[in-house]
């Protein structure tokens, strides 16, 4: 995961680099504005190791994106995402998952190519977010987990009932999709984004259970984009 981190980031330095040297080229600069919504599909990265499965969850909110050369642009966005947590017991009769919520704030570049009715895409930048709470689901008292009868002796069971004491989280976003120019000034786009926190949910220090616990997002959208100039 460090090294999938540390590839995105230095794509980003590199098409950030390039950008300016297009700068000569002359072409009509576009803004659009719109809205997206979708579906997430969750983790969180612990060290010491958590069995798990994905989480689903939701996104939406809102975009604006500019492009002022043949194949760059810049995209801010304001959403509203779940992420979060479903613990994996390998067919123990046990369930548990633990959904938090988000308002983020993504800063993307944007490498587009395609005609002017069709396009793709490839977006590449970083995001921070501020829980906006969180919430458990369970089928057993998972503060006192250890005591349930049959439940596996070897797990770790601290991340069930501790507080969330990082509300804010930072991370690098890489995604890739398409656009459908469906009238001049009218667009929509499906993209598919992977999300990796570079902050804890959980304190780390060398004192504390978790030395890492770290978000990780699948997320596929659906968006609308109005063409403002």
């Amino acid at each position: 995961m460090r090294l999938i981190a540390k590839i995105a980031l230095a794509l980003c330095v590199l098409y950030a680099g390039v950008m300016p040297l297009s700068a000569q080229r002359t072409y009509e600069p576009k803004f659009y504005i719109g809205a997206k919504g979708g579906a997430t599909m969750s983790s969180v990265a612990f060290t010491p190791h958590v069995k798990q499965s994905l989480l689903p969850g939701m996104l939406m909110g809102v975009s604006a994106r500019y492009t002022e050369e043949k194949i760059f642009g810049l995209i801010g966005e304001l959403l509203v995402e779940q992420r979060g947590w479903k613990e994996n017991y390998e067919g123990a009769p046990f369930a548990y998952s633990r959904q938090i919520t988000y308002v983020s704030l993504p800063v993307l570049t944007h490498i587009y190519f395609g005609s002017e009715k069709f396009k793709g895409f490839v977006n590449l930048g970083a995001s921070v977010s501020y829980m906006l709470g969180s919430s458990i689901s369970s089928d057993f008292d998972y503060a006192n987990a250890l005591d349930q009868p049959g439940f596996p002796s070897h797990r770790s069971v601290e991340q069930m009932s501790m507080e969330l004491k990082n509300k804010f989280d930072y991370g690098i976003i890489a995604g890739i999709g398409m656009e459908f120019v469906i009238k001049k000034k009218h667009s929509i786009t499906l993209e598919g984004r992977y999300y990796f926190g570079l902050g804890n949910i959980y304190p780390s220090s060398k004192k504390d259970v978790f030395s890492g616990s770290r978000n990780s997002t699948i997320s596929v959208a659906l968006g609308y984009l109005f063409r403002v100039k």
